[in-house]
């Protein structure tokens, strides 16, 4: 039986590992689809210039891998999985970076539902 968060008898923890994990294999999509993304870079068609790629790995190869951390934000999240996978980021470095960021945000989020709700 699925439980809402709402409901008074929901297994927290089944809800937390259920998002995070949700919201890495989201990630993990778009990773991939930089890296396969990867493979057409010298056509005309390819939506990044050589110039612009180079320009998105100096920004992050300045900040370094620890930016993946900021993965769950709203609007920058997306882009920053892809341009880990277009960057040829090592896997298990993006996951060990993502999960932390994304099981971060959902340890609030249930952490402020308990307190507000409890």
């Amino acid at each position: 039986m699925i439980l809402a968060a709402g409901q008074p008898d929901a297994p927290l923890l089944e809800l937390f590992l259920a998002a995070t994990a949700g919201n890495v294999l989201g990630a993990v999509v778009n990773f991939v689809l930089g890296r396969f993304l990867l493979r057409f870079e010298h056509n005309r068609w390819f939506p990044v210039s050589p110039a612009n790629r180079q320009r998105a790995e100096a920004l992050f190869n300045r900040y370094g891998r620890l930016v993946l951390l900021f993965s769950w934000l709203p609007v920058i999240g997306d882009p920053l999985t892809l341009a880990a996978g277009l960057l040829r980021t090592p896997l298990p470095v993006f996951l060990l970076y993502v999960t932390i960021g994304k099981a971060a945000r959902y340890a609030v989020l249930l952490w402020a539902y308990t307190t507000l709700a409890g």
